[in-house]
């Protein structure tokens, strides 16, 4: 499935689709002989460069797009909730579409992404008033222990090599009583397309086929009890797992969209809190 997104069109609008059923089998897939990083996951030279060359046309996609726009934004800005005043770290950040709404409700962001196009592309959004490094998922961030008050990390995890390096990562960087929101795919709609087992993690390959031609992508498929995991051993506790339906938006401008997603789920959302101390494991 697409980064950040399921990617879909109607008439007049560029068509972004996925297909495909490559398979990498295991956590340690396929790490002989790569040379880059994208999201955390290891791929080819000559994909992170294609990578980098989707990202204006994913940004003017994902502006509008029926599983960005009216489904995966409006349901994590709403597990947000009120941001006026906060520090919040867009994690991932893409093209900078949350880093948009998020200063318009009046939020202090600042943001990270793997992809230097995207950086740029999110540095012309936030027109120089937010910090935007480039950094991945998974490996350690740049910025000082409890600096925020809410994380936000948009379909993005599921790009991430090391998921529990991740959230604990985003636990240090978040004070005490602060929350994450982390939207990723739906782990058993993604085991529905792929087969397979659905308790091996797996690393998998979607096509995407764009106005620019086939691109590969990849991402790692796990069953959601090893999400939680990594979120709880990192010193988490889940407040919340939600299973979004589209907005309200989505029903005039796609509506075959709305009818599926109004019936089965496409993305999940965890809302996670911080607390004064970490949870403790079920041996202790």
């Amino acid at each position: 499935m697409p980064h950040r997104g399921l990617l879909s069109g109607k008439v007049g609008v560029p068509v972004w689709r996925w297909c495909g059923q490559a398979r990498l089998q295991g956590i340690r897939a396929r790490r002989v002989g790569v040379a880059g990083v994208c999201h955390g996951v290891w791929v080819d030279t000559d994909l992170w460069d294609a990578y980098d060359k989707m990202g204006l046309s994913f940004q003017q996609h994902a502006a509008d797009s029926a599983y960005n726009a009216h489904y995966d934004r409006p349901a994590v800005l709403a597990a947000l909730g009120p941001v006026t005043g906060l520090q919040v770290l867009d994690a991932a950040c893409g093209p900078g579409l949350y880093l948009r709404e998020l200063l318009d409700r009046g939020a202090e962001v600042s943001a990270f992404d793997a992809s230097p196009v995207m950086v740029n592309l999110a540095r012309q959004q936030a027109a120089g008033r937010v910090r935007i490094d480039q950094a991945a998922l998974g490996e350690p961030l740049p910025y000082p222990d409890g600096a925020f008050d809410l994380v936000v990390c948009a379909l993005a995890i599921h790009y991430a090599s090391d998921r529990a390096a991740a959230f604990a990562e985003f636990c240090r960087v978040l004070r005490v009583g602060g929350a994450v929101v982390v939207s990723t795919q739906h782990s058993v709609m993604d085991w529905l397309r792929k087969g397979g087992s659905y308790f091996q993690t797996t690393l998998e390959t979607d096509m995407w086929h764009t106005p620019s031609g086939d691109q590969p992508v990849h991402f790692w498929r796990e069953p959601l009890s090893a999400l939680c995991t990594a979120a709880t051993d990192a010193g988490f506790l889940i407040e919340k797992v939600i299973e979004p339906v589209p907005a309200e938006t989505m029903r005039e401008r796609y509506p075959d969209d709305y009818e599926k997603l109004s019936s089965e789920p496409g993305f999940l959302i965890l809302r996670l809190f911080k607390p004064a101390r970490p949870a403790p494991s079920p041996a202790s």
